[in-house]
């Protein structure tokens, strides 16, 4: 059980990060929205109402939609693209086992199933780490969407306007202030983390360069 739990240590401590800032998230949430319900003369939903709401929903899709854009994107573009130096970089003089052409290894033991099988399979599986993450983003966009016409039709209809339906949450300023105040954050989050692992040390993680490395070496080793 020990080793299970060091193996898979960074992915446990994650979640549980994950869950203890989303149950925060709810609580704060829920007195919040009360407190808004109350001062239009509405009446308290609760904690577990609060669950349902679009206002609870919405919130928590719109932010991961950015997160899984951020990755999605950074996973595609580090592919081609180069920030010499940079721990998170590609070495652009030379060659990267990532680049390796998966044929080659085929009649290996260790290799996954779709390696052995190749075709189609094979193609779908080269690419499968950032089509998982842009159908997340995708299904996260959704919800952003759905959850937030709820959430606006709400309001809408509390101030006496109408109710509107997702397509036309879509062409609202509201909806992609929203999405786009998330994505500029993230964007700026990557590009920063390229840039200072250049300069900037942690030793020890992964995602830096070795403490004695030059400035010049591209790449985490």
């Amino acid at each position: 059980m020990g080793r299970v739990l060091r193996d898979n240590s960074l992915t446990a401590v994650l979640l549980v990060l994950f869950a203890l800032s989303i149950v925060g998230q709810s609580i704060a949430g829920a007195s919040e929205y009360d407190a808004d319900q109350q001062d239009h003369g509405q009446s308290p939903v609760g904690y577990l109402g609060y669950l349902t709401t679009g206002h609870f929903i919405e919130s928590v899709f719109e932010n991961w939609e950015s997160e899984f854009l951020q990755m999605g994107l950074y996973v595609v573009l580090t592919a081609f693209l180069f920030q010499r130096g940079s721990a998170e970089s590609k070495d652009p003089d030379g060659e990267e086992p990532v680049d390796e052409d998966p044929r080659q290894a085929r009649d290996r033991k260790d290799v996954p199933w779709p390696v052995r099988r190749g075709g189609l399979v094979l193609k779908l599986y080269e690419h499968s780490l950032s089509s998982a993450l842009f159908l997340l983003f995708i299904l996260s966009f959704a919800l952003h969407a759905a959850s937030g016409a709820r959430e606006y039709s709400q309001e809408q209809l509390l101030h006496g306007g109408a109710a509107v339906s997702t397509l036309e949450y879509l062409t609202t300023a509201r909806f992609w202030f929203e999405s786009f105040q998330n994505w500029q954050s993230e964007f700026l989050s990557i590009a920063v983390i390229a840039v200072l692992s250049i300069f900037l040390r942690e030793r020890g993680s992964p995602e830096s360069k070795p403490v004695p490395a030059s400035h010049c070496d591209t790449g985490a080793s």
